[in-house]
C-alpha cells in the first residue's frame, strides 16, 4: 500500500476563516466556529471532516481553549498552540544576531507579499474600481489619498500617509516619493530621493498629478521600480543607479560636441553624435531622440507652438543573469582633447568599474522593426546579443507596426495591398511584396538594445537612423484603406525587397504598356541613390536619376515620388503634342525657340518638386533648385492627412 501525498493548502478557504488540504486522493476540511460562541459563554468548536479513501469518511469535533495553528509535516497535520509556536521561533533565531533580525523584519515589512490582482478571485472587481477611481476627477484629499494608494500597490510600492494626511510617501527599498496636498486635494509639491541621496523636486510630476494623469505617473512609479530591478542586495542596486549616472555623463558630453548656439532640434536630431539628448529630471528618464520625418518636420512648420516628436529611445539599466564590467564613473577624458571633435575615453580599469549583474539599455516606446542585417551590425558593436528576437519577413513587420501605429489594425489579418489618396492625382494602389524568411530579408521587432559601454551609442544611433528611414519609406505606401471604396481610376505600383536596404517599386509606363522599375537604395539616412529603368524603346520620363534621389529625400513617401515622376512624364507629353500642333499650323520654321521658363517653373512647383533643366539656358538649373527648395512640401502635408 503506498503513502498517500502530503495535502497541500487552499488559500481561498483559509481566508473564508477555514482551513482545508486536499490533494488528488485525500480532502481535509476545518470549520471554524460561529463569531458568537463566545458572547454565549461556550468555548470554540471546530469540527474536522476528513475523506480518504483509505478510512471511512468521518467528522471530528473539538473543543479548543485556546487559538491553534496547524502545520503539516509528512502528511501528518498537527496541532501547535501560539505559545508553542513562538517558542520554537525564540529558538530558532536566538543564534542570530540582531542585526540580522532587524534587516529580516525591514524587508518584509518593506516587501509584504501580495498576490496579482490578476490572479484574485476578485481581481476583475478591483480593476474595474481602480479604473473608476482613477477615472473621476478626483477633488478631495481623501479621493486624491485614495487614488495614489490604489495606484501605487498595483506598482508594487508601499503607501504611507503623514499624521497630518496632507502627505503621502510611495516607498520601496531603493527610494521614495513624497506628495504634499492641500487640503482640497490640490498638489503642493512631489519630491523624489533615490537610495542614499537628498531628495529633489520634481515639477514633471508635479504637472502630471496636478493634471490628473495618472497613468503617466503610474508609469514613472513602473520605471523606477525597474531601474532598480537588480539581483542581489541593496548595496548591489546603488551601485546599478551610480554606472547609470556615470553613462548619462558622458552621453551629455556627448551631445555638447557638435551644438553651437545657432544649432537647431532638427539639425541636432538628424546629424547629432547621440541626436537630441533631454537629460533625466526627476522621475522622467533620459530619452534621445534620432530620427524625424520631413512630413513632421513641416507639421511642426506649419503649427507654430507644437512639439513635434520624433522616433526616440529611453536610456536606463537593467538587471541580468550574467555579471558584466560597468564604469562607476564618466570615462570621457576631455570632450575637445580629441582631433575633429573624437572621444577620448578612459581605461575601464577595476579602479572605474565593477562587474554588476546589469547593463545599459536603449528602450523603445513601440518596437522597432530591424533588417537582420543591422541587428547583427549592432550585435557586434556592442559585443552583446539581444535576446529575445523572432525572426518574421522584414517588411511583414514593418506593415504590421504601421498599422498599428496608423489605425490599431487587427494584425491577424495579413493585408499586402493598399489605397492611397493624393490630391490632383489618380488613386495609387500599392501590392507589398513581403518577401520570404531568408537572411538578407529577415527582420525581427526589437524593443531594447543592451550595451555595456558609452563609446557604442553613437554607432548604434546611427544604425538605428539608418533602419527608421528605411521603414519610413516602405511605411509610406501602408494605408488603413485595402478596400478599393469608389470606382475611380488606379495607379498600380509593387514594392520589392532587395538585400539589405534597397527595394524596387515596378510600375506601368505613362505612355507605353510596358513595365517600369525605380530602385531605391537608402545608403544611410543622408543619403539615398535612386535608378530609373525603362524598356529601351519607350520614351524617356524626363526624370533623372539625381532629381528622383533629391525627391526620395526631400519627403520620404515613395507616393508622393510617384506622383511627380508621372506628373513630370504628363508635362513633357503635353509639351510634346503642343509642340507637333504649332509646327502643323507653321509650316515655316522659326529661326529662334525660346522657351516660357517661368510658366514651366510655376507647373513644375505645383507638381511636387520636379527636376527641369532648360538646355539653352544653363543658369536657370539653380533657380529650379531654388524653387525646388521652396516648395516647402505643401502637397505632402495634404497627402498625408488624407492618408
Amino acid at each position: 500500500m503506498s503513502v498517500p501525498p502530503s495535502p497541500q493548502l487552499i488559500p481561498h478557504l483559509e481566508n473564508r476563516g477555514g482551513v482545508s488540504c486536499h490533494d488528488d486522493t485525500n480532502c481535509f476540511e476545518a470549520s471554524p466556529p460561529p463569531r458568537n460562541c463566545l458572547a454565549e459563554g461556550n468555548f470554540p468548536v471546530w469540527k474536522f471532516q476528513i475523506l480518504s479513501p483509505w478510512m471511512e469518511n468521518f467528522s471530528l469535533s473539538v473543543h479548543l481553549m485556546e487559538p491553534l495553528h496547524f502545520a503539516c509535516k509528512a502528511g501528518v497535520l498537527r496541532a501547535i498552540s501560539t505559545n508553542a509556536l513562538m517558542e520554537q521561533l525564540r529558538l530558532k533565531y536566538q543564534q542570530r544576531p540582531w542585526t540580522e533580525t532587524l534587516k529580516l523584519v525591514y524587508f518584509c515589512m518593506g516587501n509584504p507579499h501580495r498576490k496579482p490582482v490578476s490572479n484574485a478571485p476578485d481581481g476583475l472587481l478591483l480593476s474595474c474600481t481602480e479604473k473608476i477611481e482613477r477615472t473621476l476627477n478626483a477633488k478631495s484629499m481623501f479621493s486624491v489619498m485614495n487614488t495614489l494608494e490604489l495606484l501605487s500597490r498595483q506598482k508594487g510600492l508601499t503607501v504611507h500617509v503623514s499624521p497630518s494626511g496632507t502627505a503621502c510617501y510611495i516607498t520601496s527599498m531603493m527610494f521614495y516619493v513624497e506628495i504634499q496636498l492641500e487640503k482640497d486635494g490640490d498638489v503642493m509639491d512631489v519630491k523624489l530621493a533615490h537610495f542614499e541621496e537628498a531628495p529633489v523636486v520634481c515639477d514633471d510630476l508635479v504637472q502630471l498629478l496636478r493634471m490628473k494623469n495618472y497613468d503617466a505617473f503610474g508609469k514613472i512609479l513602473e520605471d523606477l521600480s525597474n531601474m532598480y530591478q537588480i539581483p542581489g542586495n541593496s548595496e548591489m542596486k546603488a551601485k546599478g543607479y551610480l554606472a547609470l549616472q556615470a553613462l548619462e555623463k558622458d552621453l551629455y558630453s556627448m551631445s555638447l560636441l557638435d551644438r553651437t548656439q545657432d544649432l537647431n532640434r532638427v539639425t541636432e536630431v538628424l546629424n547629432g553624435k547621440v541626436g537630441h539628448l533631454v537629460p533625466r529630471t526627476g522621475g522622467t528618464p533620459m530619452n534621445i531622440e534620432f530620427y524625424i520625418s520631413p512630413y513632421q518636420v513641416l507639421e511642426a512648420e506649419l503649427n507654430h507652438g507644437s512639439q513635434v516628436c520624433g522616433t526616440k529611445t529611453v536610456v536606463t539599466v537593467e538587471g541580468m543573469d550574467t555579471l558584466h564590467k560597468l564604469p562607476l564613473s564618466p570615462l570621457i577624458v576631455d570632450p575637445q582633447a580629441g582631433e575633429d571633435s573624437s572621444l577620448v575615453f578612459l581605461q575601464l580599469t577595476d579602479e572605474l568599474s565593477m562587474d554588476l549583474p546589469a547593463l545599459f539599455v536603449l528602450k523603445f516606446h513601440q518596437p522597432v522593426p530591424m533588417s537582420s542585417s543591422s541587428i547583427e551590425e549592432i550585435q557586434r558593436l556592442t559585443g552583446i546579443q539581444i535576446s529575445g528576437l523572432k525572426l518574421a519577413p522584414l517588411y511583414e513587420l514593418i506593415v504590421q507596426s504601421t498599422l498599428k501605429e496608423k489605425c490599431s489594425e487587427d494584425l491577424s489579418t495579413n493585408k499586402s495591398c493598399f489605397f492611397v489618396s493624393l490630391p490632383d492625382c489618380p488613386k495609387h494602389c500599392y501590392f507589398i511584396n513581403k518577401g520570404s524568411e531568408k537572411s538578407d530579408l529577415a527582420g525581427a521587432l526589437v524593443s531594447k538594445i543592451p550595451f555595456s559601454h558609452p563609446k557604442c551609442v553613437p554607432g548604434v544611433i546611427e544604425i538605428l537612423r539608418h533602419q527608421v528611414a528605411y521603414n519610413t519609406l516602405i511605411s509610406s505606401c501602408v494605408s488603413e484603406k485595402h478596400i478599393n471604396e469608389d470606382d475611380s481610376e488606379l495607379l498600380y505600383f509593387e514594392v520589392v525587397p532587395h538585400k539589405n536596404t534597397s527595394f524596387s517599386v515596378f510600375f506601368l509606363h505613362p505612355v507605353k504598356e510596358n513595365l517600369a522599375c525605380v530602385v531605391i537604395d537608402v545608403i544611410s539616412s543622408r543619403e539615398v541613390q535612386c535608378h530609373l529603368h525603362l524598356n529601351p524603346q519607350d520614351p524617356t520620363l524626363n526624370s533623372s536619376d539625381d532629381f528622383i534621389a533629391r525627391v526620395v529625400k526631400r519627403c520620404m513617401s515613395v507616393p508622393v515620388v510617384m506622383r511627380a515622376l508621372f506628373r513630370n512624364a504628363a508635362k513633357v507629353k503635353a509639351d510634346s503634342e503642343t509642340q507637333d500642333m504649332n509646327m502643323e499650323q507653321q509650316p515655316e520654321p522659326q529661326s529662334e525657340q525660346t522657351t516660357d521658363s517661368s510658366s514651366l517653373k510655376e507647373s513644375l512647383s505645383g507638381a511636387g518638386q520636379q527636376d527641369w533643366v532648360v538646355t539653352d539656358k544653363p543658369n536657370n538649373t539653380d533657380s529650379t533648385e531654388e524653387d525646388f527648395s521652396t516648395a516647402k512640401l505643401e502637397t505632402l502635408g495634404d497627402n498625408m492627412e488624407k492618408e
